[in-house]
């Protein structure tokens, strides 16, 4: 098969001849026809975010496929199969706390690391080699469009910090971050899953806007200015009521303040989902004690979605409650796997997607 390759960080993609992948019991094979590359990648593949990826790899966060081979344990998945490929992938041995690797991607501790080194390559390649458990069959409007089904995964990440806090319909969702690609989908994810409005701040004027624009009443932007107190009081105010839920999904550079004055805008008992901020720097949240106890503040970390969050992203995306169609898709084929990259990095706005087709010559 012919895959791209990260042979060391820091330098550019290379499109290699390997062998195709040679599948286990419990494992099938894919033939990759769509993934998506994110907007991040080139800090990923420079070292700039440190990730735990061992080079040589075949990078790739998941991706919609075609069934090529099925192991013995698979019952109802065949051969000629669209599929979408989940590159979360949890260790078998222990049900209550698995260790996590994102299949040619990251991975969580030492047992992420160990669970890396025997599935180690990712999506950015003509065939993928994935577990079972990992493959979910998808509906046949799909075939129309593989690339733009692609954001699957992407969807998938704020619908699982959705999950994690209890979304009910018609309640205010403040989304931190909203602007941002994955900001944007929680917002889009949300209103697909009937939350009543979606507060969404941000500095990006033209992104909030576009929000605005695109999803009309519910959606209610917020310009911040950095001021805390001042930042808070507007997003209360944009609420025009008590937020149920805060769901943070700010990018790692960002300041722990920012995360601070959208948190402390939730209602008694409300919920707290942190996603984003203080993933590099580190910074202290510094929610207060007091706060949190006199009010019952749910607050939780999440990384990722559950497995069962597929099966809830297909679904989604099949009735058309989340609409794919308004987003801006560009395709690119393997060989230039690198421009793909570059144009990602320029175009992480709401809504635009950058996608990678190795099948396509």
């Amino acid at each position: 098969m012919r895959a791209a390759v990260l042979t060391e960080f820091g330098v550019p993609l290379t499109v290699q001849e390997l062998p195709d992948p040679e599948v286990g019991g419990g494992e099938v094979l894919v033939e990759v026809l769509a993934t998506c590359v994110l907007p991040y990648a080139a800090e990923v593949f420079s070292g700039e975010r440190h990730y735990p990826l061992v080079p040589p790899v075949v990078p790739g966060l998941g991706g919609v496929g075609r069934v090529v081979h099925v192991g013995p344990d698979a019952t109802r998945l065949r051969g000629g199969d669209l599929v979408w490929c989940d590159a979360t992938v949890r260790s078998r041995d222990d049900a209550l706390t698995p260790d996590i690797t994102l299949q040619g991607w990251s991975s969580r501790g030492d047992g992420g690391a160990r669970l890396a080194q025997h599935l180690h390559d990712g999506a950015f390649a003509e065939l993928m080699r994935i577990p079972t458990e990992n493959v979910f069959r998808l509906p046949a409007a799909a075939e129309d469009d593989p690339a733009r089904w692609a954001a699957l995964g992407l969807h998938g990440i704020p619908y699982g910090g959705l999950l994690a806090g209890g979304l009910e319909a018609g309640e205010t969702l403040l989304v931190s971050g909203a602007t941002g690609n994955l900001g944007s989908s929680a917002v889009a994810v949300a209103l697909a899953l009937g939350a009543g409005r979606v507060v969404a701040p941000g500095r990006n004027h033209a992104a909030l806007d576009l929000l605005a624009a695109r999803f009309g009443p519910r959606v209610r932007p917020v310009r911040l200015t950095g001021d805390e107190a001042a930042d808070h009081a507007s997003m209360t105010e944009a609420a025009n009521g008590p937020i149920d839920m805060v769901l943070d999904l700010l990018p790692p550079s960002a300041p722990s303040s920012a995360t601070r004055a959208a948190a402390m805008t939730v209602r008694e008992y409300g919920r707290v989902v942190l996603m984003g901020v203080g993933m590099l720097s580190g910074d202290d949240l510094g929610l207060p004690y007091p706060w949190i106890m006199r009010n019952s503040i749910t607050v939780r970390g999440q990384w990722l979605y559950p497995r069962r969050a597929n099966v809830g992203m297909v679904r989604l995306l099949a009735s058309g409650a989340l609409d794919l169609a308004p987003e801006r898709v560009r395709s690119f084929r393997l060989d230039a796997v690198n421009d793909a990259v570059a144009y990602a990095a320029a175009h992480g706005g709401p809504f635009e997607r950058t996608v990678l087709t190795p099948l396509v010559g």
